[in-house]
C-alpha cells in the first residue's frame, strides 16, 4: 500500500503532514477562515493555534496509519506554501472499500484548477495503491463550484440528504455524489 503517499502533479505536491509543517497549516488556517467557514463547520479559537495544528497532524498520521484517513495536503511545487487540502476519510475496508472526500482551496488558489489537479492525482491513488471501489464527496447545494469540480473528476449524483451535515452552525441539505473505480 503507498504509505505515505508522496503525489506529484504539474503544479504541485501532495503528501501527509508531518510535524515540521504545523505552521504551515496554521498560516492556511488563518490565511483562509473566512473564506472556507461557510463551506465547514463552527471552528473554535483553538483550531487556529499552532498547538491544534500539531495535535492534528499527530491524528492525521495515526489515521492513515491504520488506514481509516488520509488528510493530505496541496503544496505548491516547492513545498513552501499550501494551496488546499483534501482528506480519504471514513475509509471501510471488506465489502465496501469506500471512503468519503473533502477538499478546500486556498482562497488565492481558487479558479485556477489547483483542486481539481490535485483530486486527479488523489483519486487515482485512492484507486490504485489504496485500492478503493468507491469515494463519496457531498456538497451543499448552492455551492455550484463543488458541483462543477465533482462533476468534471467524473462524480455521478446518488441523492439528496436532508439536514446531512452540520455546517457552519446550521444543519444543511446536501447533494450526495460519487465515484466508482473506472
Amino acid at each position: 500500500m503507498g504509505f505515505p503517499p508522496r503525489l506529484h502533479t504539474k503544479r504541485t505536491r501532495i503528501r501527509l503532514a508531518g510535524e515540521a509543517d504545523a505552521p504551515a497549516l496554521l498560516h492556511y488556517r488563518m490565511e483562509n477562515r473566512a473564506h472556507l467557514a461557510p463551506w465547514e463547520p463552527l471552528r473554535d479559537e483553538a483550531y487556529c493555534t499552532l498547538e491544534h495544528c500539531v495535535q492534528a497532524i499527530a491524528e492525521g498520521g495515526e489515521h492513515a496509519r491504520l488506514d481509516r484517513g488520509y488528510p493530505l495536503l496541496v503544496f505548491d511545487r516547492d513545498e513552501r506554501e499550501i494551496l488546499a487540502t483534501f482528506t480519504l476519510a471514513n475509509v471501510v475496508r471488506g465489502a465496501f472499500q469506500a471512503c468519503h472526500l473533502g477538499y478546500g482551496v486556498a482562497a488565492r488558489a481558487q479558479g485556477q484548477g489547483i483542486m481539481h489537479e490535485a483530486l486527479q492525482a488523489g483519486l487515482a491513488w485512492a484507486f490504485g495503491e489504496l485500492d478503493l471501489n468507491r469515494v463519496m464527496a457531498n456538497h451543499l447545494p448552492c455551492n455550484e463550484r463543488s458541483a462543477r469540480l465533482l462533476a468534471r473528476l467524473g462524480f455521478e449524483r446518488e441523492g439528496y440528504a436532508k439536514r446531512y451535515l452540520q455546517i457552519a452552525g446550521v444543519w444543511e441539505d446536501h447533494v450526495l455524489t460519487a465515484l466508482v473505480r473506472p
